[in-house]
Parts: structure tokens; C-alpha cells; sequence
């Protein structure tokens, strides 16, 4: 069976999240982390109509998202993370589509508060697997194909 070809990216670039509304949202290629990680904020668990639902807002104007929105997930799970201060966390986890050079890619993202960090969004090894090649000396490789487009 032919080895399906992978698309090069860089260590930096802007991806869509549909679900979210989300277009160019900036994310880091993180080749150390398993998981990809989304920033956001207000997460809880309720119960609505006897089942367990995740909440979340995406809010990060520092990231230029300003949507005070809540988003609820009948479908979740919890994770164990070694965070990037090498402490394990149990964070929560859903799924998600991406769009990244015209193809969506449905992605599980872990879920955390990234106020403090450069990028409010992770692209991990689970999600590159397969895909990509990282070249780290190019950046937004998925930006210029959406502008020549």
C-alpha cells in the first residue's frame, strides 16, 4: 500500500475551528506534547436533561477572541496531561474539526487556561501523526495557502 504523501508545516501557524466560529485562530506545532491543547476559560460540568454536560467559553481577547459564547459538550472525556511545567493534570478533552490546508481533520483537544502562554492553541503529536513534516525554520505555511487560494 502507497505511503500517503504528508504536507510540510512550520512551527507557527493559523488554523479554522468551525464548530467555534473561529477563523485564524494562531497555534503552535508542538511536536513535544501528545495531545493538541485549546485555551478557555469558565469550564464546568452540569447536568442538563439527566446527562452530564462539559461547558466552556472560548474567551481570550489577548488572543483576539472576544466571543463570550458558552459552548456545552454532551461528549467528553478526561485526560491525564503532563502539563509544560512537567506536573500531571487531569484535564478534559473533546473533539473537534480543524480545517488546515482545505481539509478538515476531526481533533481531540485537551482542555486549558493558556492566558500566560504565546499561543492559545497547541497542535500536538496525535494530530501531526500521519500528516505533517515540521520543517521549524518556516512559519504559517497554511496562511499563505489560504491567501493564494
Amino acid at each position: 500500500m502507497p505511503k500517503r504523501k504528508k504536507a510540510l508545516i512550520g512551527t507557527t501557524d493559523f488554523i479554522d475551528l468551525p464548530e467555534f466560529d473561529l477563523i485564524n485562530a494562531a497555534c503552535k506545532i508542538d511536536t513535544g506534547a501528545q495531545t493538541s491543547t485549546l485555551n478557555c476559560s469558565d469550564v464546568h460540568l452540569h447536568e442538563h436533561n439527566g446527562q452530564e454536560v462539559l461547558s466552556i467559553k472560548l474567551y481570550a481577547p489577548k488572543f483576539g477572541i472576544t466571543t463570550q459564547k458558552q459552548y456545552s459538550f454532551s461528549e467528553f472525556r478526561q485526560r491525564k496531561v503532563r502539563s509544560s511545567n512537567g506536573l500531571m493534570e487531569i484535564r478534559y478533552s473533546i473533539k473537534t474539526p480543524v480545517v488546515i490546508f482545505n481539509k478538515t481533520v476531526n481533533t481531540e483537544f485537551t482542555l486549558s487556561f493558556r492566558d500566560k502562554m504565546k499561543f492559545p492553541i497547541l497542535l500536538g503529536k496525535r494530530f501531526l501523526k500521519n500528516r505533517f513534516v515540521v520543517d521549524v525554520a518556516l512559519k504559517n505555511l497554511n496562511q499563505n495557502f489560504k491567501t493564494q487560494a
